[in-house]
């Protein structure tokens, strides 16, 4: 084809008419979502979550029964049945890094014994390269400006490269989980290089290897520093919020999505992509960097970051509309099922801390305490609350990545590079003890007409 390029983004005058008439025509009434006893987002009217499966691989608790009654608790997060907190005290007593040992956990049920866990991480680092010009001819001729897609258009490209794409017997897609679990880090941190020399404008490209020797942390660090260079801590880091953020009961979108479409019984890249594409909303994995810019417009307006009187004033300004992106919410505070506590978040909490003194960025962290402990209680002062409220893991994630010098356009990938390890747990367990394919009902509201013939209807 020859020519001049069509700017597919252009937004015409008929486009305009036509979603005006799109918007006026698709409109439901929230009361009839009541009225037919539908749970918008498939949650009842309380906040619960609709039951639609079971699973082994995780466990998310929030409330206790006393007397027969459901009273918020403390929260809780279970990887196959062992407490996230013991897992990560585990880790950190230890001195090692985490996020391969839990990967194991989720995918076969069991912690590994070091044998297990050296000849997992053989594996892995076997599996951790990309095939030949993948990143000249993908990556770098068709940079995006977010990594999220372009980590979904190499997912799928996996599929060319792939002898044997749509076999779906287990061992096959184990195979296929595991190299995409290797090579997640890979497609994030090449997608951004190209993004930064050729969109963004840097004055260097460079591509570094990773080395089978470093763990996915230190991999991400290593790959993405032009010197290699990290220290201790920042890895530490990392591999804690890559392991906190691996998996999160079978409900949360993207993980549902990898669950509905692998009922369908498409292939792993298939439904790895979709699973992509739902974590890249900003409802769901892209929440830290909200947060992130919600703390910059809260640094810039408040004079004194210790001053519990401005902040608190200023906090209400957001809720009420007037301040930030006037949307009422203060991000990074509450969660869909936490209400007391959200266990990830305490546990990064005690590393943030650490880190920030590293980074000489104290004050900024007391900052992010003033606003956890003083958010919470406008919130509930504000809003009509079926449950109370605290700050969940994204308050604290975008402010450790920041530190980390992580660039904002990878706080996403980060997430998927951890969450990949869940996907693959409930893809399998998905295709081991599922047979239907998951389709849920909707109820036509729209009354039914009669046809119109072409020369009686009505110009829109």
């Amino acid at each position: 084809m020859t020519g001049t390029k069509r700017d597919f983004s252009e937004i015409t005058p008929q486009i305009e008419k036509l979603a005006r008439l799109c918007e006026s025509d698709t409109h439901i009434e929230p009361d009839m979502y009541i009225k037919y006893n539908v749970y918008r987002g498939l949650r009842d009217l309380n906040g619960k979550g609709v039951l639609t499966g079971l699973t082994e691989i995780s466990e998310i608790h929030a409330k206790d029964v006393k007397d027969g009654v459901e009273v918020p608790s403390r929260g809780k997060l279970y990887y196959r049945g062992y407490d996230i907190e013991d897992i990560v005290r585990g880790y950190g007593t230890k001195k090692r890094f985490g996020f391969e040992e839990v990967t194991y956990l989720l995918l076969f049920g069991e912690l590994p014994s070091q044998e297990d866990l050296d000849e997992f991480c053989t594996v892995l680092a076997g599996y951790r390269s990309l095939p030949t010009s993948f990143v000249r001819d993908l990556i770098m001729k068709a940079p995006s400006e977010n990594m999220m897609n372009s980590m979904a258009r190499s997912v799928l490209t996996m599929y060319s490269y792939d002898k044997n794409p749509e076999d779906t017997s287990i061992p096959n897609v184990l195979r296929q989980c595991l190299q995409l679990i290797a090579v997640f880090p890979l497609f994030a941190v090449y997608g951004y290089q190209a993004f930064d020399y050729y969109i963004d404008g840097s004055r260097s490209f460079f591509i570094h290897e990773p080395d089978p020797n470093l763990s996915t942390a230190e991999n991400i660090l290593h790959m993405l520093r032009i010197d290699n260079k990290y220290t201790k801590l920042e890895a530490t880091i990392l591999d804690i919020s890559l392991m906190l953020h691996a998996e999160h009961g079978g409900g949360n979108n993207s993980t549902f999505t990898t669950r509905v479409v692998t009922s369908s019984g498409t292939d792993t890249y298939s439904a790895i992509a979709a699973a992509l594409g739902s974590l890249k909303g900003p409802k769901h994995g892209g929440a830290n960097i909200k947060v992130c810019q919600m703390f910059e417009d809260i640094k810039k307006n408040v004079r004194d970051w210790s001053d519990t009187e401005e902040i608190e004033a200023y906090l209400l300004k957001i809720l009420h509309k007037e301040a930030f992106d006037r949307s009422g919410l203060i991000y990074g505070i509450g969660h869909a099922i936490y209400s007391l506590s959200d266990p990830r978040a305490t546990i990064f909490r005690r590393y943030v801390k650490q880190l920030s003194a590293e980074k000489n960025r104290s004050d900024e962290y007391m900052l992010y305490e003033q606003v956890e402990k003083i958010a919470p209680r406008l919130i509930a002062s504000e809003r009509k609350m079926y449950k109370g409220v605290s700050a969940n893991v994204d308050f604290y994630s975008g402010f450790v990545y920041s530190m980390l010098g992580l660039p904002v356009e990878l706080f996403t990938p980060i997430f998927a590079i951890a969450r990949i390890a869940g996907w693959s747990a409930h893809r399998l367990e998905e295709l081991i003890n599922g047979s239907k394919i998951i389709r849920p009902a909707y109820m036509n509201v729209r009354p039914r007409r009669q046809y119109i013939p072409m020369s009686e209807r009505q110009r829109h």
